[in-house]
């Protein structure tokens, strides 16, 4: 049964919750119908009994009970007025129509509501199986208990309630019929946008794309799923510009000193060596096979990060404490002050730790270095950029050397007593750039110098 069910049921989101809203409606029509036709029911029995109640008022005005016994007065009426009434003195039968048998049913149930002290009413199936509503009215005065009891053919009454009944019941299938036509209308104009959604995304699959779907237009509940969509796809685009990243600094990395191992093998093949070239040439082989060694390391370590943290997207780090880290370990001088700001405690970066560590280093170690008292590290977030500004109090880099800051090799002051060679800059904006980023300086800062460090939000 239960697997019939599943069958059955509707495939889509907009079937089933037309399916739903349906089923609801129609459990709300049957509760209305029936306390509609209940409440028209009993509305109707008791303008029926009002109907007896006033014939029986009527009837009482030809009925003498002053006297020591009750008489009926004849009227001009008396055979409009005669019709389904009967009048009982004290249990005798005074009248009655001529119609009714003195014994039948109908006969009895008269006698058993003149025999009530009060008024009453009672439902009888009599005359071809129509029902009769009979209604008792006891008469003030006189010594005798005389009863007027009328009745009432109840046919039109139920052929009204079952009239209401039937348009009731197709105003129901009406009524069901639009609710499951609207909701589905609704429902797939609510749904238009999930639609819309799902096409960009089979767009976007099957070309690189920057596009997200971002929060605009869309109702709270959809706008949440775009956001939860938006930040699936930097994480996506984070991984794979991390692994594209890595494979082309390790690829670049391992080609040279493979180039000297083939190298040197070739030129060793070619004649016979003596054993001091020999040992030579095993040197480089050596040499070159070292260099190799950190590399694999590199890899090697990235695996065990991935596999200890593996909620971690690979090629992401935490800006707060990649920079609280670096801080600690800057080594500088103890009346320069240092402090990171950041907008929130977590906040991620599309770069690995050790790559982010080598764009902000050099810019880091030269706002330390010139600094005067303090230097302040800044990091936020902007329209899916992560900024980090790097500011000291220092004095600032000379405007006419800003032009050559970024060119390797050029030095503001070569005298100024520090070691360097001026490739440091360079490499953290040669870095930040293979990565989709940005390292700038602002000119206009001062005093001081500010660096800042853009790249993509992880």
């Amino acid at each position: 049964m239960k697997g019939l069910l599943t069958r059955l049921a509707p495939r889509t989101l907009r079937g089933r919750l037309s399916l739903v809203a349906l089923t609801a409606a129609s459990l709300l029509m049957a509760v209305l119908t029936v306390l509609f036709n209940a409440t028209m029911d009993r509305h109707l029995r008791h303008q029926a009994d009002d109907e007896l109640r006033n014939r029986a008022a009527a009837v009482a005005t030809t009925v003498d009970t002053s006297g020591p016994h009750v008489r009926v007065l004849e009227t001009v009426n008396d055979r409009l007025l005669d019709t389904n009434v009967w009048i009982l003195d004290g249990g005798r039968l005074l009248e009655k129509p001529p119609s009714v048998a003195s014994a039948g049913p109908l006969s009895q149930a008269v006698d058993r509501l003149a025999a009530q002290p009060r008024h009453a009413c009672t439902t009888v199936t009599a005359r071809g199986d129509r029902p009769l509503r009979l209604c008792s009215e006891p008469l003030s005065g006189g010594r005798g208990g005389a009863v007027v009891v009328t009745a009432l053919d109840l046919g039109p009454y139920r052929s009204s309630a079952d009239t209401l009944l039937l348009g009731s019941l197709v105003l129901d299938a009406v009524m069901l019929l639009c609710t499951y036509v609207l909701t589905r209308l609704s429902v797939a104009r609510a749904l238009r946008p999930v639609r819309l959604m799902t096409d960009q995304a089979t767009q976007w699959s099957a070309v690189h794309s920057d596009d997200r779907f971002g929060a605009k237009d869309h109702p709270a509940e959809l706008t949440s799923l775009g956001t939860s969509l938006d930040a699936l796809l930097d994480r996506i685009r984070a991984a794979l510009r991390y692994e594209q990243q890595l494979t082309a600094e390790l690829s670049h990395e391992l080609r040279t000193p493979l180039t000297r191992i083939i190298t040197e093998l070739d030129w060793w093949r070619r004649r016979p060596r003596s054993a001091e070239e020999t040992r030579a040439i095993q040197a480089v082989i050596a040499e070159a096979a070292q260099a190799m060694r950190p590399i694999c390391d590199t890899l090697l370590n990235d695996a065990r990060e991935s596999a200890r943290n593996p909620a971690t997207v690979p090629g992401t780090s935490d800006v707060v404490s990649v920079l609280g880290r670096m801080i600690q370990h800057a080594g500088t001088p103890d009346q320069v002050h240092r402090f990171v700001e950041a907008e929130s405690s977590v906040l991620e970066v599309g770069v690995p730790p050790a790559l982010l560590e080598r764009i902000v280093s050099p810019l880091l170690t030269n706002a330390v270095r010139y600094a005067r008292s303090s230097v302040k590290v800044r990091a936020r977030t902007i329209s899916g950029v992560v900024r980090i500004d790097v500011v000291d109090d220092g004095p600032g880099v000379p405007q006419t050397f800003i032009a050559e800051l970024f060119q390797p090799g050029r030095r503001a002051d070569a005298d100024d007593g520090h070691d360097g060679a001026g490739l440091g800059l360079p490499l953290a904006r040669r870095l930040a750039r293979a990565v989709g980023g940005e390292v700038s300086y602002d000119s206009a800062h001062a005093p001081g110098a500010k660096f800042t460090v853009s790249l993509p939000a992880g």
